[in-house]
Parts: structure tokens; sequence; C-alpha cells
């Protein structure tokens, strides 16, 4: 008789109850909690993010896989205490797509873009959890960038927001000067409220403040890399040089990147 072949899903779920098994498993698999995987499983989504940036789609496949190792994990302890499994997991994302897509399985006919039906489902699904204030529901686990703009979008969505980017300047200015005079005990809170005012300047003019950041850290070191290379090429220990002469070589870099 010709066996019915495993799909991979299920191959993948049998290998994580292995693992998991109490007597039998991994000593590392079978300790470990939703706490500590956690951390793993923020890690790989960035690394599906950094694939992506590369454009190295083998390496995305396999970065997908990883992060789908996360879901199967996290389900895989929740099925072992009883509270859900990886089945319950896909029909919970698969009910909110088709809830959130009335249109397309339901009998939505208005004229509604998909943003404006998917913000109204989503408040109503924060009100259907007893979350009634607009910035209820963001993850206190994001970037604090990320997390930043979404609590000035959701403020902005009941009137609470400059209206234009000019008041978010005069906030960075506002902002610098206080850093700049705060006490020691409070230039931490001093210097979050100065990036929380840069975040809304940037929001306002359309751009993404994590995307800006992420695009300026590649670049820099980018630069700097060349910096030292090109120093290394005259002879010249880059750690070594005056700072006049390494913003010499900085300014080498960018000439050169502009031809």
């Amino acid at each position: 008789m010709t066996q019915t072949p495993v799909s991979q899903i299920d191959r993948l779920i049998g290998i994580m109850a292995r693992l998991r098994d109490p007597v039998q498993g991994c000593e590392w698999d079978r300790v470990q909690t939703f706490a500590t995987i956690a951390p793993y499983t923020i890690e790989e989504a960035y690394e599906v993010a950094d694939a992506i940036a590369r454009a190295d789609l083998p390496a995305l496949r396999d970065e997908l896989g990883d992060l789908l190792l996360q879901v199967v994990f996290h389900a895989r302890i929740a099925q072992e205490t009883g509270d859900f499994a990886f089945e319950d997991v896909a029909r919970s994302i698969a009910d909110k797509l088709e809830a959130r897509h009335p249109h397309l399985f339901g009998e939505d006919t208005t004229e509604r873009t998909q943003t404006e039906r998917w913000e109204t489902l989503k408040a109503e699904e924060r009100a259907a959890k007893g979350e009634h204030s607009a910035v209820d529901g963001i993850a206190l686990a994001l970037p604090a960038l990320m997390r930043a703009e979404k609590l000035q979008k959701r403020a902005a969505r009941v009137g609470f927001d400059w209206p234009d980017p000019s008041g978010a300047a005069d906030k960075i200015t506002e902002e610098m000067a206080e850093l700049d005079s705060a006490a020691a005990q409070d230039r931490l809170e001093e210097a979050g409220d100065l990036l929380f005012a840069a975040v809304n300047f940037v929001r306002l003019h359309g751009i993404s403040a994590e995307e800006a950041l992420r695009a300026a850290n590649a670049k820099f070191e980018r630069r700097f890399r060349a910096m030292e290379q090109l120093a290394g090429d005259n002879g010249r220990d880059f750690s070594a040089l005056s700072l006049d002469e390494q913003e010499g070589y900085w300014q080498a870099v960018k000439r050169g990147e502009r031809s």
C-alpha cells in the first residue's frame, strides 16, 4: 500500500512534539517557555526583514522557515498546557482575515476603502476586548521608534496632532534646549522627549522613522567601513588619525559615492 505523504506542516509539528517530549526530547527545547523563546521570535522576524532588504530570496525562504518554527514552538507549549494548538492559531488568523475582508468573504458592498474597513473592524475588535482608548492594543515589545509612530498615528485619528510639520519642528528645538539644561536625573526623560518629537516631525513628512533610521544606519556603516578601507590602502591606521584627518576620509568617501 502506498503511504500518503505527510504535509511539511504536519512534519514540522511532529518534529516539535518530539523535541518537546519530556522524557526523550531535546534537553534544551523541552525546558523552554513562552518567555525564554520570545527574544528568538523577535530576532527571527528581523532576520526575515533583513533578507527582504537584501533581496536574497534563498535566505528569505530559510528565514521564513525559522520564523514559522517560532510559531510552531509557541503553539506546542500552549498545547501541552491545554490552552490551544497550532490548528487553533491557524483558525484564529483565518477567521480574522475573513472578518476583516467582508467585501470578499461577506456581504459588505459599501464604497469604503480597504483602509477604512480595516481600521473600523480593528476598532470593533479592540472594543470587544475591552480596549477603549485610542492608544490601546499597541504592543509594548515593538521597537521604540515604531511604537512612537503608532502612538502618534492613533492620537492623530482623534484629532490630537500638529496641523503641519512646523509645530513638530518647534517642539524639537524646545526639547533640545530642555535636554541641554536638564539635571542629571532628568536627562533620560528629556532625551526621550526629543526623540519622540523627532519621530513626530518625520511622520508629518510622510516618512517612517524606523525605516529612515534603518537606512541611515546602513549608510553610516557603509561609509565608515569605506573610510577604514581607504585609510588602510594608504598605509594609515584609522584609529590613530586625528579627527580632522578622519573627517577628510569621510568626505572622500562621500565624494566617491556621488561620483
